[in-house]
């Protein structure tokens, strides 16, 4: 019975969140990594090249999206249930978001992401495409899974707008964090929308949003993970709502 509390308890599902954000942040993280260190701008035979030589590399970044997108579903899932005592109706709302996001994420950004080996090493199959011809629509491919991932951050932007918004209702968790987190929220928000707006703007931008972005949610991650939620409030909150 102890154990069986201590796993349904509020600061116990606090740490699962924690845990399952840091994978998120660690799983897209690598996998920009692994993807700007092969894909050189408005080069596509280079990038074509690089692809193809470091081919388990390119596959490894495709599989860590879909963990990071797995992983998310499973934060949105647990933050859910945890932040309905600040608003069920935000919560749920906030949710919605979460899970398109992940959805949009998961099928746009992979199916793209993964073309290109359909192109490069499908040559039976596309006799009638030039080399040149393949290596541009592999340039493309990987332009249309950035838009795809771009459309997802701005899911994810209302996402952590209303996770803001719901720490900041909230009497157990710092409010502090839900400033950052609705930072973020703001920061994804504009990322997304200068990218079709304003794509110059965007990207001489991209490294303050993103600097911006990643701290409330690596503040917010490390905070569920290392201290949890006061979980004497949180049932406070939870009886009154």
């Amino acid at each position: 019975m102890t154990e069986q509390t201590a796993r349904t308890s509020p600061r116990f599902k606090a740490r699962i969140a924690g845990f399952l954000y840091l994978i998120v942040i660690a799983a897209s993280t690598a996998a920009l990594l692994a993807n700007s260190a092969l894909i050189v701008s408005g080069d596509a035979a280079a990038t074509a090249a690089n692809i193809l030589a470091s081919e388990f590399q390119f596959r490894l970044s495709v599989v860590a999206i879909l963990i990071s997108n797995a992983a998310y579903v499973g934060v949105t899932a647990m933050l859910y249930g945890l932040l309905k005592p600040a608003s069920r109706t935000l919560s749920f709302l906030a949710a919605f978001f979460g899970l398109v996001g992940c959805a949009v994420g998961a099928a746009a950004t992979s199916l793209y992401l993964l073309a290109p080996m359909v192109l490069l090493k499908g040559a039976s199959a596309l006799g009638s495409f030039s080399p040149d011809q393949l290596h541009a629509l592999t340039l493309i491919s990987l332009r249309l899974s950035g838009i795809g991932n771009n459309i997802s951050l701005m899911f994810f932007g209302f996402y952590c707008l209303s996770l803001g918004f719901l720490v900041i209702e909230s009497t157990f968790l710092p409010r502090v964090l839900g400033v950052l987190l609705a930072i973020s929220g703001l920061a994804w928000l504009t990322s997304s929308f200068a990218s079709v707006l304003a794509p110059s703007l965007a990207n001489d931008l991209s490294t303050y949003l993103m600097a911006a972005a990643a701290l409330g949610e690596l503040a917010f991650t490390l905070w569920l993970l290392i201290v949890g939620v006061n979980a004497a409030k949180w049932h406070a909150q939870a009886g009154a709502a």
